[in-house]
């Protein structure tokens, strides 16, 4: 596998607190990274680092085994990141394909919008996440929780993002919507794509991912490849801050 994604001795101050203190990761191309953590441990800031939301004040992050720098969302975008948050910050009152091209419209010579060519382009990308999503005009406030994150996922790999992070992808899912959602990660999974998913729900993050981060008070406690760990391991490290008793860490 190739390494897509190294972030080394990440920190991160606000005022007098350190919301990072020599936090790290990495991610491998179609790979899924599960980030763990009690709320305060860091996970979410170190993640706006990665996509731009928060520059960091020092470390270094590497892209391809390449430094790279990201002061803003537009940096980590040019470099296939994307970021899918919780909250899936989509326009309610447009349709799929107004709003995966929300703000990156496709305009023809003399400025006006091509229609057309955003259509087309909005059906493929939808129909490769989810063959059976016909609701292409509708509103998206008006679709379930599971349609909704499928434009939000388009919306990312539309513009060739490499790397996704998802921020708590199945909150307020029911099962079925739930189980969609796997099956989207796990599709980009195959294509190549590296996914990290920031969630608190153990039973998801197990069942998709393949390595686990876990952090604590801006540190890294420690990473586990999922088959080697239980759950009361990670709730352990996640309550504790240290790794299991006779569990190897997953290091490249």
């Amino acid at each position: 596998m190739t390494t897509l994604v190294e972030m080394h001795d990440i920190h991160k101050q606000f005022g007098g607190v350190a919301a990072l203190d020599g936090a790290e990761l990495w991610l491998e191309a179609g790979e899924v990274l599960g980030l763990l953590g009690h709320n305060g441990a860091g996970k979410s800031t170190l993640v706006k680092v990665l996509c731009g939301a928060y520059p960091a004040d020092r470390g270094e992050i590497l892209l391809d085994g390449q430094r790279v720098e990201i002061r803003n969302p537009r940096d980590a975008r040019k470099l296939g990141i994307e970021t899918i948050h919780q909250t899936l910050a989509l326009a309610d009152n447009l349709d799929a394909v107004a709003n995966i091209f929300l703000g990156r419209e496709i305009v023809k010579w003399g400025g006006a919008l091509d229609q057309a060519a955003m259509e087309h382009a909005g059906r493929n990308v939808l129909a490769r996440l989810n063959p059976n999503f016909t609701n292409h005009h509708v509103p998206v406030g008006s679709l379930s929780g599971g349609q909704r994150q499928v434009v939000a996922i388009a919306r990312a790999i539309q513009f060739q993002a490499r790397v996704l992070v998802m921020d708590e992808p199945t909150a307020a899912l029911g099962p079925a919507e739930t189980a969609m959602v796997g099956d989207l990660v796990r599709r980009l999974q195959s294509e190549g794509m590296g996914l990290i998913i920031v969630s608190h729900d153990l039973h998801d993050v197990f069942s998709l991912c393949g390595r686990l981060t876990v952090m604590k008070t801006g540190r890294p406690v420690g990473h586990v490849r999922t088959e080697d760990v239980t759950q009361d391991d990670v709730l352990g490290m996640i309550i504790a801050g240290r790794m299991p008793v006779q569990t190897r860490a997953a290091r490249v």
